[in-house]
């Protein structure tokens, strides 16, 4: 049996609506095409399931009882996953079957890269910040810190023109060889939300691929639909990237970050505070 050309993991929490718009804009040619699509329902309490069961007969639907997180719902995809290419989809991201195939072919054009990203635009029409970066190692994060200190701006322009290679692309929309995930391995589910697309590109470029994002395929993303409020995943951010630094740059490094995370965060609290007392 030929294996399909794409395979498309899309993960879903409580985004009931959000996941049926998403599939709805590439599911019939998809299949028509032989791709095989997967949504992960990661503990949804919202009648997800029933509702893509109904409407989507040829999805692959793996369900689980509880939230694993982003890398462990997302893992549970890949583990069914067959294509020689794999997209991983937050349910919150449109994109056409033509935007999937034509980004995959141009990943497989190039045999030295092993992950590509198409550009993320956001409801407003601008590029997204934060789609894709720098590794976040700790003197990355101290220039960082202090450019948004000082208000001095972003350390990327996102409105690229042409593609580029890059050190890391967002799990929002990622297409990945399968011969990447047969070598690097999953997800790291260590991360349960934020980092775990910074850990898995560095994992492919130690073992030697190049990581895209490539601004001639476009997809829609809604952004942070599917997240708790703010407040709750902040922490949750600061855990992630702790666990990163502590992973890839070891222990002193890693107390480095947990200072200069711990003065931001009071220079923040410092800020809000002045800007609120009255003059």
């Amino acid at each position: 049996m030929d294996l399909p050309f794409l395979t498309i993991v899309v993960l879903t929490y409580n985004t009931c609506n959000l996941v049926v718009q998403c599939l709805e804009n590439f599911y019939n040619q998809a299949i028509r095409l032989g791709w095989q699509v997967i949504v992960v329902d990661n503990g949804s309490v919202d009648n997800t399931a029933h509702i893509i069961a109904k409407n989507f007969p040829k999805v692959e639907l793996i369900r689980s009882e509880q939230n694993l997180g982003f890398a462990g719902g997302v893992n549970l995809g890949l583990r069914q996953a067959a294509g020689q290419v794999i997209v991983l989809m937050n349910s919150d991201v449109l994109a056409s079957a033509e935007t999937l195939e034509a980004a995959a072919r141009a990943l497989l054009a190039q045999p030295g890269v092993g992950a590509l990203s198409p550009l993320l635009r956001t409801p407003d029409g601008k590029p997204q910040p934060f789609a894709f970066g720098k590794d976040q190692s700790p003197g990355y994060l101290l220039i960082r810190g202090l450019r948004t200190i000082l208000g001095l701006g972003p350390m990327h322009q996102w409105n690229v023109e042409h593609p580029i290679e890059v050190d890391w692309v967002s799990g929002a929309c990622m297409l990945v060889r399968r011969d990447v995930v047969d070598q690097v391995g999953l997800l790291d589910e260590r991360f349960f939300l934020y980092f775990e697309d910074n850990d898995w590109c560095l994992r492919m470029r130690k073992a030697g691929w190049r990581i895209v994002y490539d601004p001639r395929f476009e997809v829609l993303h809604l952004g942070g639909a599917s997240l708790p409020q703010r407040h709750r995943v902040t922490p949750v951010y600061y855990q992630s990237l702790l666990r990163f630094t502590a992973k890839h740059y070891g222990a002193w490094k890693t107390g480095v970050v947990w200072i200069l995370l711990s003065g931001y965060r009071i220079l923040q609290w410092a800020r809000r505070f002045l800007g609120s007392v009255p003059k």
